[in-house]
């Protein structure tokens, strides 16, 4: 028996189109062959019907195609445009271009952006450039997910408008930091102005975070922030010096199911007075404070809602196994097989 079938896949409004072309099934030869008892009688019945027989088996296998291209083609339609990653922020899975097919394997292209929850999402249509949607090597894996730069930023930069990258500490592992007596000789005049009050540092985001995925298989990622250190006094918080700070620090990524997850490691920082109510500080004698709230607060939070990481876009049922990793030319690949569950 041969069986042949023509298909036509398209995207249309960010879904996939599955669309039966032609299908044909032809049965080159059916042998049925009966033992035993009368078995004559009934295989002389089955010979003179062997060309009925084998046309009533070409249109049950031409039926049960269409269905089965119809059912396959409700499933791609109903295929999430978007992929929740918390109360704030979704994936935007509408997919964009045409499909790109090879030999062996299938690709697509989904917009990949990180947008706000509940917003009409609207595909958008990218000029293709000069690079394949995924490379994985000579590879075997089933599966390649190629993220860009692009999805990263995006992300930074939409949890930096809903205002989450702001934090007042009032606890650190060393507490005297947080007292005007732990600066007496670092910043005199503050002790002098509010001798033992306690304090607490305000720190909020200049800017969205920058990532960037280098060809050397490096993720940089450099933070801008402002620290304004306020000062606890009959109740009310007293604003007193803001210092800026530029955050330089490599970025690692994991697979965590089916989840990129990652980290971060501080490189290095600079840091300058941007406005100060009790005098010119020194910044030098400042610096190893900054570099222990850095070390102790900052990255330990930062690197707390990164190892949650974002959801890959997977289908739902399929779990990524055997994952490797790959970081170049702006890119973050991820390769790797599936195995499915009902």
């Amino acid at each position: 028996m041969e069986v042949g079938l023509t298909l036509d896949l398209e995207i249309q409004e960010g879904t996939l189109k599955l669309s039966l072309v032609d299908c044909s099934c032809v049965v080159k030869e059916i042998s049925i062959i009966l033992d035993g008892g009368t078995s004559w009688l009934y295989q002389g019945m089955f010979d003179a019907f062997e060309e009925q027989i084998g046309s009533a088996v070409e249109n049950a296998v031409t039926k049960q195609l269409k269905e089965g291209i119809l059912k396959l083609d409700s499933f791609l339609q109903a295929l999430p445009k978007e992929i929740p990653l918390d109360d704030t922020a979704s994936l935007n899975a509408t997919l964009v271009n045409d499909p790109l097919l090879s030999n062996s394997s299938i690709g697509f292209e989904i917009n990949g952006l990180f947008t706000p929850r509940k917003q009409v999402l609207v595909p958008k249509f990218y000029d293709k450039d000069s690079q394949p949607l995924v490379s994985c090597g000579n590879s075997s894996k089933m599966l390649g997910i190629s993220l860009d730069e692009a999805v990263f930023n995006s992300m930074s930069a939409l949890y930096f408008n809903a205002e989450f990258m702001k934090w007042i500490v009032d606890t650190i592992p060393d507490q005297s930091l947080l007292n005007t007596a732990g600066w007496k000789f670092i910043v005199p005049q503050l002790y002098k102005k509010y001798p033992n009050d306690d304090m607490n540092l305000n720190i909020s985001l200049s800017s969205p975070p920058v990532i960037r995925i280098s060809e050397h298989h490096t993720i940089d990622v450099t933070v801008y922030a402002d620290l304004v250190i306020d000062v606890l006094e009959a109740g009310e918080s007293i604003p007193v010096a803001c210092i800026s700070l530029v955050i330089r620090a490599s970025g690692f990524v994991k697979i965590s199911g089916n989840n990129l997850a990652g980290s971060v490691k501080l490189k290095d920082f600079t840091m300058s007075l941007k406005w100060s109510n009790i005098g010119n500080l020194r910044m030098y004698l400042i610096q190893p404070m900054m570099w222990t709230v850095i070390q102790t607060v900052f990255l330990p939070y930062a690197n707390s809602r990164l190892g949650k990481g974002f959801p890959l876009p997977i289908v739902h049922g399929f779990t990524l196994q055997n994952a490797a990793l790959i970081c170049s030319n702006s890119r973050v690949t991820v390769c790797g097989d599936v195995t499915y569950t009902e």
